[in-house]
């Protein structure tokens, strides 16, 4: 609540600093610039401005207009209405990171939920909920392995099917440093499988990152891989899509030491790019290192259960010297809806998601990959999402493609200068038999040219 100072309290603070009037505040800023002209337009109306914005609005095309086919890390999900309506309540809309646990039980609660449901959902034993996106917790997930290894292994392997933006989030949050990241350099191997980072792996590895599926939307079992970075002494990461959790085995089942991931498909709608939720979860042996806000149960005074902020104080986010890192944030409301979602689907409604997920894009891949011109790039197992040889431009054929109301795939053009003309489509269970068979229809008009 927003109480407004008094006039008494006004003249005490100046008083207390030493000054007369709120004007001798800005004496060091000249006065030329004190109150320059913003030339703003004249005032407008409440009715106005909602108009004017509606106008804009409308100049936006969105999901409801258009039939989408486009995912790459953020997906078009059927986010069920019992999600708004819970995270738009006053008391989780507005509520602030919850230092004071006396005052924050049901956000604290909320939170131990969400951490309970991604445990299960990786087969860790441990998560936390502080990252803003599914890149931000891979930078994240390295930073903690330098720091289980005290700096003394400075090596990190990635894989270069690992989403190009998470390795461009690497690469920025740990320019300058001692860290030394290898494995996707060289893209002549993205055909190939986890096989192809063995060699890369040696004794000053603190951390091997692959992603499950991955950008491509393949799915290899990483248990080989795990012996590898296990025999190594390193500790192997594994970004998820969660989704692909309900159908598949959980990294936690493959030797998986760290766990990351891109949380938005889990009842967080596209919004223009976020907030999104970075998913992060780790073995026991490690949380101690792991960075963010992490929700206990315990018993108060009088035996009730309780629930409180655990195993790292308020400074472990904001003194440097103790933090294993600076995130200080609080993702309560996106790890909420994400808690929202996967109570009201449970286990097996999210898995019928994934299975709707996967039988529909293996439709479309059936379908596209018969037409003249296109073929499928790899015959490797896939969940949602498959890359398409296509005959021209995928730049010009995606133009093509909207001018028939449809959102097409992903120019893999734009990272890979190998896949020139490769298209990456994400199927969901939103887009229906006949979705699929109108892209195809068109696709075909499109070799036909």
């Amino acid at each position: 609540m927003f109480i407004p100072h008094t006039q008494e309290d006004r003249e005490e603070m100046l008083r207390t600093i030493g000054i007369s009037n709120l004007d001798d505040l800005f004496q060091d800023v000249p006065a030329p610039h004190r109150f320059p002209d913003l030339n703003l337009p004249p005032a407008l109306t409440e009715m106005e401005v909602l108009q004017e914005m509606q106008s804009i609005a409308v100049s936006n095309e969105s999901m409801e207009d258009m039939i989408c086919f486009l995912g790459a890390g953020a997906y078009h999900h059927y986010v069920p209405s019992v999600v708004d309506a819970i995270i738009r309540r006053g008391e989780f809309l507005t509520a602030y990171t919850p230092y004071q646990p006396e005052l924050s039980q049901g956000t604290l609660q909320a939170i131990f939920d969400y951490q309970s449901l991604i445990t299960a959902l990786t087969d860790m034993d441990v998560s936390n909920a502080s990252h803003y996106d599914g890149s931000t917790a891979v930078a994240e997930a390295v930073a903690m392995a330098h720091a289980n290894f005290r700096g003394k292994r400075n090596r990190v392997v990635v894989s270069p099917a690992l989403h190009p933006h998470y390795r461009q989030n690497l690469r920025t949050y740990n320019q300058g440093s001692e860290i030394e990241i290898v494995g996707d350099e060289d893209l002549s191997s993205l055909s190939k499988g986890p096989e192809a980072l063995e060699d890369l792996i040696d004794l000053n590895t603190a951390l091997v990152i692959v992603q499950y599926p991955d950008f491509f939307g393949r799915v290899y079992d990483y248990t080989r891989l795990a012996d590898k970075v296990h025999a190594a002494g390193a500790l192997l990461a594994v970004s998820v899509n969660p989704i692909a959790l309900g159908l598949f085995t959980p990294p936690g089942k493959f030797g998986a030491d760290i766990v990351t991931g891109e949380g938005q498909p889990l009842g967080i709608p596209l919004s223009f790019g976020g907030p999104y939720l970075g998913i992060l979860a780790t073995r026991m042996e490690y949380v101690r290192k792991m960075a963010g806000r992490l929700v206990g149960e315990t018993v108060d005074n009088r035996g009730q259960r309780a629930y409180v902020l655990t195993l790292t104080a308020r400074e472990q986010h904001i003194r440097r010297e103790k933090a294993t890192s600076n995130i200080c944030t609080n993702q309560g409301l996106m790890a909420l809806a994400a808690t929202v979602y996967m109570s009201t689907l449970g286990k097996h409604g999210l898995r019928q998601v994934s299975e709707l997920c996967y039988h529909k894009a293996h439709y479309a891949a059936r379908s596209i990959g018969s037409l003249p011109g296109f073929s499928l790039w790899s015959d490797q197992p896939f969940f949602n999402e498959f890359v398409v040889k296509c005959p021209g431009p995928v730049d010009e054929i995606n133009m093509y493609l909207l001018s028939e109301g449809i959102l097409g795939g992903y120019n893999l053009g734009n990272d890979y200068p190998e896949l020139a003309n490769h298209m990456l489509i994400a199927v969901t269970e939103m887009n229906s038999r006949d979705d699929i068979d109108m892209l195809a229809d068109v696709l075909a008009e499109v070799s036909n040219d």
